[in-house]
């Protein structure tokens, strides 16, 4: 599917082209292979981190949505850790585990419901008072709530969402450099195996030359 900034691109169409290797082909299918069912996350535990998946970053609609839960799930359950932690934080299992239990906590102290069970607004209300540090619950144990928040809940939230080619064909990203690289390197240059972005007036053009991008 391709995006609206850059129309008529597909990243996978570069599959079998110069512009990818085997071992990128392999990662890319791993990635796209991944269980959509948890593996480390219990039920409830999996149903607060939809949520929060779907207020921190919402998807577009016109497209099947990037399964950031299930690949959250998998780097708590392969322990794929950042190599580095933040001496605030627990390591990576015990971090999710525990914040998870204190956002439903912190729900159930404001609003005597699930986290789960919350409208958007609320949910919204709660995540920003994370990020502020206002969470004091004591299920937070010695985790301070705002570096939850950056370190565990938006990174890794993020980083799922843009290491899948559904959010490289938003952003105009062809993938890893290897082995093609970039060859233009100058500012507002683009290389012919990339992606144009689209200006006003120009979608169908560029549209026309992003589906021979290779």
């Amino acid at each position: 599917m391709t995006g609206k900034r850059y129309p008529g691109y597909d990243v996978q169409s570069k599959r079998q082209t110069s512009s990818w290797n085997e071992p990128t082909r392999r990662a890319i299918d791993e990635r796209l292979a991944l269980p959509r069912e948890p593996r480390f996350f219990n039920n409830l535990e999996w149903e607060i981190l939809n949520a929060a998946c779907a207020r921190i970053l919402p998807q577009p609609e016109d497209r099947a949505p990037v399964p950031l839960a299930a690949m959250v799930d998998a780097k708590v359950f392969s322990r794929q850790g950042d190599g580095y932690r933040d001496v605030r934080l627990p390591p990576l299992p015990q971090a999710w585990r525990c914040g998870l239990a204190a956002m439903d906590a912190e729900a159930q102290r404001r609003h005597h419901r699930s986290f789960v069970l919350l409208t958007a607004d609320q949910q919204d209300a709660l995540l920003h008072a994370m990020q502020r540090g206002e969470l004091k619950d004591p299920t937070w144990g010695d985790m301070p709530a705002a570096v939850f928040f950056s370190h565990r809940l938006v990174n890794d939230i993020t980083h799922a969402y843009y290491s899948q080619p559904a959010a490289w064909n938003d952003i105009g990203f062809g993938g890893p450099a290897s082995p093609r690289g970039y060859v233009r390197l100058g500012e507002n240059s683009r290389d012919p195996w990339e992606a144009m972005e689209a200006k006003p007036g120009l979608e169908r053009k560029v549209s026309e030359v992003n589906r021979r991008v290779r």
